[in-house]
């Protein structure tokens, strides 16, 4: 039986702080995805709710479904494009159905879910959702057996009877991925603890399992595993700190790093006082196990000196050059906003901002250009320099138009 997970919603009228902010606690709380409805009353207004969406993605981990206001293919891939894992088309309108064969044939049947609210629906458009549909977002009440036998593809429960006590019906259904509703979309729900709950009642829920039982471990002469913090983003690492078993279990059932404070004899939950809290993207062991990596989403400084890593007191340092891609991408990317930021006279790099996008985008064009003759030259070492300088041409069109090198792994990843 698969996992089932626990997914808030959000409508989104217009561009706003408040949406980014409440899709930020919902993933520190816990939640497995998200559903955004689109609310807008017109294209502008669906212009700042595709906006807003770009922001979720760019800084809140969760993935999302997103539906509402689609008029065209074009929406479809707005949404896609914005970081969308799937768009939501609705069966009950005519014109989406009209979009989903189109939609599905050209971005994937992988990135469309439908939504329906009747079992007549379900029925009529059987053939459709498994051909061109991942998802169904299923808005109804109806008996849980009865909505999953007219089921064509795994769904999700859009709970419109709002009873939490209802929800385990639902979650005994195999097809079931997922349960959504007003209750679970509040701001006091802790995802992380109910998902517990419901496993502990037997249920299969999307919550942390360690693949190595605590016995396993080789631990110190206290009984403690040594914890290496890295930030999963960047892999700079963070600090070091230590785990007793009962550290250990509240950090996988809460989400939450935890730690036992040597010096104090007591648990520790990571940013409890400062609001610097550690969110688990992974966990693993060394070969030895005795020592434990985990690769988490730091909020704020990890350091208590307000230093991002309790790593910054250099003893010693050769000069070497940096070859970690993302780390020489981050580093150039970095100069050229300093220039757009505070230019410098003389400066090549604000001479490209200063003549503006269409000598950017010519300067682009004509490195792409000597790439393709380069190739030609059965030397590489010509293609490294053209590449090169190729790079960095679209690293000034990126600061020109916002797109960050986050952006492009990011993108680069769900393909």
């Amino acid at each position: 039986m698969n996992k089932k997970n626990l997914i808030p919603y959000i409508r989104i009228h217009d561009r706003s702080d408040h949406a980014l902010s409440q899709a930020q606690s919902f993933a520190d709380r816990g939640a497995d995805a998200l559903l955004i409805l689109d609310c807008s009353a017109d294209d502008t207004g669906h212009d700042e709710v595709i906006g807003e969406i770009k922001e979720i993605y760019r800084k809140v981990d969760l993935p999302v479904i997103a539906g509402g206001n689609i008029k065209r293919l074009e929406d479809v891939k707005k949404l896609l494009y914005a970081g969308c894992d799937k768009a939501l088309l609705e069966l009950s309108n005519e014109a989406h159905r009209g979009l989903l064969p189109e939609a599905s044939k050209r971005f994937g049947k992988e990135k469309i879910a439908v939504s329906a609210d009747d079992l007549e629906s379900l029925q009529k458009h059987r053939a459709d959702i498994q051909e061109y549909a991942s998802l169904v977002v299923y808005y109804g009440s109806e008996d849980a057996a009865a909505v999953e036998r007219n089921m064509a593809a795994p769904w999700i429960i859009f709970m419109t009877i709002d009873v939490e006590g209802a929800i385990p019906a639902y979650l005994k259904q195999s097809g079931l991925t997922g349960v959504s509703s007003v209750s679970l979309s509040r701001d006091t729900v802790d995802y992380m603890q109910l998902k517990e709950e419901f496993r502990a009642g037997g249920y299969s829920m999307n919550v942390m399992e360690s693949a190595i039982a605590w016995e396993e471990f080789r631990l110190n002469g206290d009984g403690l595993i040594p914890v290496v913090v890295q930030d999963y983003r960047t892999d700079q690492v963070l600090m070091l700190a230590y785990m007793n078993e009962e550290a250990f279990q509240m950090t996988l059932r809460t989400g939450k790093m935890t730690y036992w404070s040597r010096s104090r004899k007591e648990l520790w939950v990571k940013g409890l006082t400062s609001g610097h809290f550690q969110y688990v993207r992974s966990l693993s062991a060394d070969c030895d196990k005795d020592t434990i990596l985990a690769r988490v989403s730091q909020v704020g400084a990890a350091c208590h000196t307000g230093e991002i890593s309790c790593f910054f007191n250099e003893l010693v340092k050769k000069q070497y050059d940096e070859t970690n891609p993302r780390k020489v991408f981050e580093d150039v990317y970095g100069v050229i906003m300093d220039r757009k930021e505070h230019p410098k006279e003389g400066s090549y790099t604000n001479y490209l901002f200063d003549k503006g996008i269409d000598k950017i985008l010519k300067k682009v064009g004509e490195e792409a250009t000597e790439i393709i003759i380069a190739a030609k030259n059965p030397d590489p070492e010509e293609i490294k320099y053209e590449i090169s300088d190729f790079l960095y041409h679209v690293m000034v069109l990126m600061a020109e138009r916002g797109v960050t090198w986050d952006d492009i792994m990011r993108e680069l990843a769900r393909r």
